[in-house]
């Protein structure tokens, strides 16, 4: 599990998280949720180790992880697909997802079939420069090289900006399968079905702190959008 107590950052006198607790679960979404400039993505970088928090801790298991810099973050088995996806352009598809080999510890040299059956059109790819791919396939990209770190706790930062619809289904699908394999993801969204077709717990924020949070089971979707709209 990874757990968040009282996480705060500021960006000098601005402070942008302000006391945000939450658990990311082994087996389950948690939708992080809010307009844009609430703080989300900046809660993200936290935990990615991109960012470190001025105050509060970060637990993953039973490790303390907030002091960490953010490839012991990887290797501790966390890991980010930032929002705009941030691939290699000059790269291949293949030589991208090598960089993800990286975070490993187990010292493996090649790319998991996995990956490949999980989005097939990597493997099509795999000669392709990372910028002639499409938005969508970039995502994918983006998603397949975190996971080939095989990662305990995945990071999603609006992976589903800019996409096209059916590769939106095709995420949502790898996502589930995913969880039912046992990953913790934490995934920032704003497309509201999108997260509430996937999710299993909610945290909306705004101003830098958790105004709104539930399961899937005890929802209140007026509050949920309430919530959003604030």
């Amino acid at each position: 599990m990874l757990a968040l107590d009282q996480v705060s950052f500021s960006y000098g006198a601005v402070q942008a998280l302000r006391g945000v607790s939450m658990t990311v679960e082994p087996g389950k979404i948690t939708c992080v949720m809010g307009r844009n400039g609430v703080g989300k993505t900046t809660l993200i970088k936290n935990i990615a180790g991109v960012l470190r928090p001025t105050a509060g801790t970060i637990q993953l298991g039973d490790q303390p992880i907030a002091r960490l810099p953010s490839h012991k973050r990887a290797k501790a088995g966390i890991a980010w697909v930032p929002q705009g996806r941030m691939i290699f352009p000059k790269l291949t598809v293949e030589e991208n997802l090598r960089v993800g080999l990286e975070a490993r510890t187990d010292g493996r040299k090649t790319i998991p079939d996995e990956i490949y059956e999980l989005f097939p059109v990597l493997r099509q790819m795999g000669n392709r420069m990372g910028g002639d791919l499409s938005g969508g396939q970039q995502q994918q990209l983006a998603i397949g090289r975190a996971l080939v770190g095989e990662p305990r706790v995945l990071l999603l930062d609006e992976p589903t900006e800019g996409i096209q619809p059916n590769v939106i289904q095709q995420i949502g699908h790898v996502l589930r399968k995913l969880v039912q394999r046992g990953m913790a993801i934490a995934l920032v969204e704003q497309y509201l079905d999108f997260a509430q077709e996937l999710g299993d717990h909610f945290a909306v924020m705004d101003r830098g702190q958790v105004v709104y949070a539930s399961t899937r089971s005890d929802l209140d979707e007026g509050a949920l959008k309430r919530a959003m709209a604030i």
